[in-house]
């Protein structure tokens, strides 16, 4: 098993790990019924998407 040489500094692993940061979720304002919606989706409360309604698919229970 490989075992390292020389300790890694704190501020040397962290900035190695700075990449990995979560990064804010955009949120958009649906045109046409005004509720939040991710960027470049279909709207799933009214299907609304580049100024045309489109027909949902129901998700069945069964």
């Amino acid at each position: 098993m490989a075992v390292p040489r020389n300790r890694h500094s704190n501020s040397r692993k962290k900035k190695k790990l700075s990449h990995q940061a979560k990064e804010k979720v955009n949120i958009i304002l649906c045109q046409n019924c005004n509720n939040d919606n991710l960027p470049h989706k279909i709207c799933p409360h009214c299907g609304f998407y580049k100024n045309k309604v489109i027909k949902l698919k129901k998700e069945s229970t069964e």
